[in-house]
């Protein structure tokens, strides 16, 4: 029997699909330029110099754009590629191929440089249905960045990439939920 944490958890996230469905093309153009732009904020505060990020889904805040920038800048940007065990592999990527992974996800295609590859970057960039206030991330359910996040020795900053409504004032939260430093929306960097 699921208890009331999972259940508040799938209720968020049912009525968060909602009202991502409901996006006009003007305000998923607007929300992509804002990120794009505090996305590029956030490389020149933090002074990264290598990124992980993920191929957004087409209903999330677009990550496209920042991946161009970052890459024509020279930042080095890991991606996540889903494996059968949880884990995630981690690929830089060869052009602009992309395909469906595990659970219909966007994934770069490349060679696959393994778990431990993130362990390298200055900043990780996470996808998430909504940010608390005290920074406490809601996935989609999966537990991957969780799984991953967790596992880390020795973290870096880990922001989250949320529209501006997915920044709330109070998620569920279960032990195994991994907070994050801060969170990014098309008009707001925000660290905890």
């Amino acid at each position: 029997m699921p208890d009331d944490v999972d259940v508040r958890k799938r209720i968020l996230r049912a009525e968060l699909r909602e009202r991502r469905q409901v996006m006009t093309s003007a305000e998923r153009r607007r929300a992509s330029e804002g990120i794009t732009a505090r996305l590029s904020e956030l490389i020149a505060s933090t002074g990264a110099e290598s990124v992980s990020c993920y191929l957004s889904m087409p209903n999330e805040p677009d990550t496209r754009p920042f991946l161009e920038w970052a890459r024509a800048r020279g930042i080095r940007v890991l991606l996540p590629v889903t494996r059968e065990d949880g884990l995630l592999d981690w690929t830089v990527g060869e052009e602009d191929d992309e395909t469906l992974g595990l659970h219909g996800v966007p994934e770069a295609i490349g060679e696959l440089l393994g778990p431990m590859a993130i362990n390298d970057v200055d900043l990780i960039l996470v996808p998430a249905a909504a940010i608390d206030r005290t920074g406490m991330r809601l996935g989609w359910g999966r537990g991957y960045f969780d799984k991953t996040l967790g596992s880390m020795e020795k973290c870096p900053p880990v922001y989250a990439v949320v529209f501006d409504s997915e920044f709330v004032e109070q998620v569920p939260r279960e032990v195994h939920d991994q907070p994050v430093n801060g969170v990014v929306t098309p008009t707001r960097i925000i660290a905890f």
